[in-house]
């Protein structure tokens, strides 16, 4: 096992490097110039080379990136562009309300997807089954940003029960972005799960165990529901790891203090350094989270151990 989680984690540097490449090659190439920004619009010419030659900006972008690379591997992430702070002291300062709002949408998701699907396969072809469905699908159809803004129009600005922005250090504050993150997940673990429940009680080990005389709770929760959860653990994991990246969007439209909206602010100022921080740290996450769902795989199954040593 441990070789395996050495392995997993030495394949995490070639990833990291990929995707820092084609974030700086799309910063680099995308319009707009980051000394400019900086100065302002009645900077003179002279004032924008001289901070473009200070912070390396006529190098060839090749000669960037290397020295971006050469630096990340001595730990250092930069500065940012706008404010001058080491880009590591913006992104840390942010990232446990980015956690903390993620965690939240992860417990939200999977208290109401899982006994959601379990129910709608066990009562197939019942009304509880088509509702549910039927919430189901409109939760991978219908976009965050939208369903946020339903959720701000209904229950801040009409019935006021919460605040129409997000508040880290407030349970109320923090209930309709955690909700909006989590409906889509929600959904989607939902699916999965009846899907994967419908498949395990058709087989042959379910119809000996209730010709036992087994009583349905039991069969349901001791023999269908460990053995129908590898599908779920699998969605659950990649979608903890979705639910930071998508926290983009519901940290936007909610005003809340995480690196999802350091990101888009700093896309829009051209603020490469904080970009690239925060793509590494969502890369790291996300693969961290999948290496997680493996190591629980073996927990599940013990078929699956068997292929780590």
């Amino acid at each position: 096992m441990l070789k395996y989680i050495a392995k997993r984690l030495l394949a995490m540097i070639p990833v990291i490097l990929g995707v820092t490449l084609i974030v700086y090659l799309i910063m680099s190439l995308a319009p707009g110039d980051p000394a400019r920004t900086i100065l302002g619009e009645l900077a003179t010419e002279e004032q924008v080379n001289e901070l473009r030659e200070e912070m390396g900006l006529n190098d060839p972008i090749i000669v960037q990136y290397f020295r971006y690379i050469w630096n990340l591997l001595h730990g250092d992430l930069g500065r940012s562009y706008q404010s001058r702070i080491d880009v590591s002291t913006e992104i840390f300062s942010r990232f446990p309300n980015t956690i903390k709002l993620a965690l939240a949408a992860s417990l939200f998701s999977v208290i109401l997807a899982l006994p959601l699907g379990i129910i709608a396969a066990v009562k197939q072809n019942t009304f509880f089954d088509s509702f549910s469905m039927f919430v189901a699908i409109i939760g991978i159809s219908c976009p965050t940003f939208w369903f946020g803004l339903i959720l701000i129009l209904v229950f801040a600005v009409n019935l006021k029960w919460f605040p129409v922005s997000g508040q880290v250090d407030n349970f109320r504050g923090m209930v309709l972005p955690a909700l909006t993150l989590a409906f889509n997940s929600m959904a989607a673990m939902a699916r999965v799960t009846r899907s994967s429940m419908l498949e395990v009680i058709r087989q042959d080990y379910i119809r000996t165990a209730r010709a036992k005389g087994v009583s349905q709770r039991n069969v349901i929760l001791q023999h269908a529901v460990p053995n129908a959860m590898i599908p779920t653990v699998t969605v659950i994991g990649l979608r903890i790891g979705g639910l930071l990246a998508g926290a983009v969007i519901c940290e936007t439209v909610f005003s809340w203090p995480g690196i999802g909206r350091l990101l888009v602010q700093s896309i829009q100022s051209r603020n490469t350094p904080v970009v690239l921080g925060c793509i590494i740290i969502f890369s790291i996450c996300f693969s961290l989270v999948n290496l997680i769902v493996d190591i629980l795989y073996a927990f599940i199954d013990p078929r699956i151990k068997s292929q780590y040593q």
